[in-house]
């Protein structure tokens, strides 16, 4: 496992941060921060909330989900979008940062195709970033606020995704290099509706694409490209458990995981994959998907 301090500024003070010892990363302003045993560096402004993210319970079950397959083909769509028309050589240096990585299932797919790429992972959650550090133990893994300035550099990514997580657009703008691509997956209004009648899962709210794209927008993130994905997903009684258990729901409702049915059903899977382009005039931009 590896940290690439590249990406990282210290969340106190904003100065670069770079390896001092073998476990221990500091800035010129003497602020110091251990790694853990597990890979990855923790990087919490002061006085940050004690908020823990998605705990182990939840991950447990979004990984179960994922590791089926069941959002492949959400994946696939986000893989899509990150390969550029580019030589072999600029795909190879691509630096992509996933910002509420959860498990890593994402940022997995996507190494898989740029094998090269430079990885980061960021999540708020430690039992999220001791998952994804153990998927892909070549990426720098990171436990930060997305709520927060980042203590990642400016102009550090090419390519930020954003799958099912919070947002914040100045911050996304500030890292990405003027060109780079920011790709964000939303539920779309048909997203898992067959559960959400039953009120085992929060609504979505109305005109989310709309909404998303006009907060991007007054950021310098414009919209380029919306693709989207929907399927029917053949999901038995444990499936729709965990269709339920990895998400918001599990925290912010009282419905019980065994209120959704029983036998197979179909569910849909709606998604939009939106790419927005990080526009700054006087650098050339990253060719897009």
């Amino acid at each position: 496992m590896s940290i690439d301090s590249t990406w990282l500024r210290c969340p106190n003070c904003f100065a670069d941060l770079s390896a001092l010892e073998e476990r221990v990363y500091g800035c010129e302003r003497g602020h110091r921060f251990d790694r853990s045993k597990h890979g990855y560096l923790t990087l919490l402004p002061p006085k940050a909330p004690r908020t823990l993210g998605d705990d182990r319970a939840m991950l447990a079950d979004r990984a179960a989900l994922l590791e089926s397959g069941a959002y492949r083909p959400i994946a696939d769509a986000l893989t899509d979008a990150v390969l550029p028309r580019a030589t072999e050589s600029e795909a190879a240096d691509l630096r992509v940062a996933d910002l509420g990585c959860g498990t890593g299932y994402y940022a997995g797919r996507v190494s898989q195709t740029l094998h090269d790429a430079r990885l980061l992972l960021a999540d708020r959650s430690p039992d999220a970033m001791r998952r994804a550090v153990r998927a892909i133990p070549d990426g720098t893994g990171v436990v930060l606020d997305l709520w927060r300035p980042l203590p990642l550099r400016d102009d550090s990514a090419d390519v930020v995704l954003n799958v099912f997580a919070p947002r914040n657009p100045a911050e996304f703008a500030r890292i990405l290099r003027p060109g780079g691509r920011l790709l964000v997956v939303v539920p779309r209004a048909a997203h898992l509706h067959e559960l959400r009648r039953r009120g085992a899962l929060l609504a979505v709210p109305p005109r989310k694409v709309t909404a998303v794209t006009e907060q991007l927008d007054s950021a310098g993130l414009v919209r380029t490209r919306s693709r989207a994905v929907e399927y029917l997903l053949s999901a038995d009684e444990s499936t729709r458990a965990l269709l339920i258990g990895m998400g918001p729901t599990a925290r912010h409702t009282a419905a019980r995981r065994d209120d959704h049915g029983t036998g197979t059903m179909d569910v849909t899977v709606a998604v939009d994959v939106l790419t927005f382009v990080h526009q700054r005039a006087g650098r050339p931009e990253v060719p897009a998907a």
